[in-house]
C-alpha cells in the first residue's frame, strides 16, 4: 500500500541539499509529486517542501533521512499527508470567522478538523452545537490565568495542533504564547503594520483610507507583530461610515483567515525570522 508524506525542512543553505534528499527518496522507492524550495540570500537559510509517495513506512523513511538531517544541520519533519491536523478556535463576540471555518470543514474545502471551540462569550455556542462541535466557555479578562490554564489542559487533552484566534479579543500572556510557539494564528482586522491595536476600522476611517485589509499572522509576545502568513484587501469609498468599513472588513477577515489556516494545514508555511516563506 502506498503512503503519502509531506517533508518540510530548513537549514543553512549550501550545495547538494536537493540532490541528497532526492537520492534518499529514490533509493527508498518514493516518487516526488510536488517540490518547492527557496534560498534566502539575506539570512542564508534554505527552505523546502516535498510531497512524495512510496511503500515505505514513516519510521523507516525517518530513519533513512535522519543522517541527512544531521549532516546538513536541518530542521526536518515528515508529515502524513492524509492525516488532518486538529484545530482549536478561540473567539469573543464576533462569530463570522467561526461560521466560515465550520462551513469549510463541513464542505471539505479545508484539510483540518475543528477539535474544539472556546470563547469568553456565548455568541458562537449555537453554531458549534449545531455542527456537533464541543464548545467551552471561558471567563473574562480578569480571569486570564484561569482561562489559560483551562486552555492548556484542553489543548493537551484534545491533542491540538493549531490554535486559531478568530477575533478572540483577549491578549494572551507571554508564557502561553511561548508554550505554543509557532502554532497560534490570529486574524487582525487591518492591513498590518497599519492600524495596530484596538478599533482599527475607526482608525482607518479617520485617515480616509481607500482600501481596508485583514492580516493573518503568527502570534508572538509583541502585539500584532508576529510573522505575516496572509493578507487581504478590499476597496472602500470616501462616503462609507465606520459601520460600512466593518461590514466590508468582516468578509475580508474570514477569507484571509481561512487562507492562512489552509496554508498551515498543508504544511506550506515556514517561519523565517520576522517573516514567513509560503509555498503556495
Amino acid at each position: 500500500m502506498s503512503s503519502r508524506f509531506i517533508i518540510t525542512l530548513s537549514c543553512p543553505d549550501r550545495p547538494g541539499i536537493v540532490a541528497a534528499l532526492s537520492h534518499v527518496l529514490a533509493e527508498n522507492g518514493f516518487n516526488i509529486t510536488e517540490s518547492q524550495q527557496y534560498s534566502d540570500l539575506e539570512s542564508g537559510q534554505f527552505f523546502m517542501r516535498v510531497a512524495c509517495e512510496g511503500a515505505a513506512a514513516k519510521d523507516r523513511l525517518s530513519a533513512e533521512l535522519n543522517p541527512l538531517a544531521a549532516g546538513f544541520d536541518m530542521h526536518l519533519a515528515i508529515h502524513e499527508a492524509d492525516k488532518k491536523q486538529r484545530m482549536l478556535i478561540l473567539l469573543s463576540k464576533f462569530d463570522h470567522c467561526l461560521i466560515d471555518l465550520i462551513y469549510r470543514q463541513q464542505s471539505g474545502s479545508i484539510n483540518m478538523d475543528i477539535a474544539a471551540i472556546a470563547s469568553n462569550h456565548e455568541t458562537g455556542r449555537h453554531w458549534a452545537e449545531g455542527a456537533g462541535l464541543a464548545y467551552h466557555g471561558l471567563g473574562q479578562k480578569q480571569d486570564k490565568a484561569d482561562n489559560e490554564a483551562r486552555l492548556n489542559a484542553l489543548i493537551d487533552e484534545a491533542q491540538i495542533d493549531l490554535i486559531v484566534l478568530a477575533r478572540y479579543m483577549q491578549i494572551l500572556t507571554p508564557q502561553f504564547v511561548a508554550r505554543h510557539e509557532a502554532r497560534i494564528i490570529n486574524i487582525h482586522h487591518s492591513f498590518l503594520p497599519s492600524f495596530k491595536g484596538a478599533e482599527p476600522y475607526s482608525q482607518a476611517h479617520k485617515r480616509g483610507v481607500k482600501i481596508i485589509g485583514a492580516t493573518a499572522h503568527f502570534v508572538t509576545a509583541d502585539l500584532d507583530e508576529g510573522p505575516i502568513i496572509a493578507q487581504g484587501t478590499e476597496p472602500v469609498r470616501h462616503d462609507m461610515s465606520v459601520a460600512d468599513l466593518v461590514d466590508v472588513g468582516r468578509d475580508t477577515e474570514r477569507r484571509t483567515l481561512a487562507r492562512a489556516v489552509s496554508l498551515y494545514a498543508e504544511r506550506r508555511v515556514f517561519i523565517n525570522g520576522t517573516k514567513t516563506v509560503i509555498f503556495d
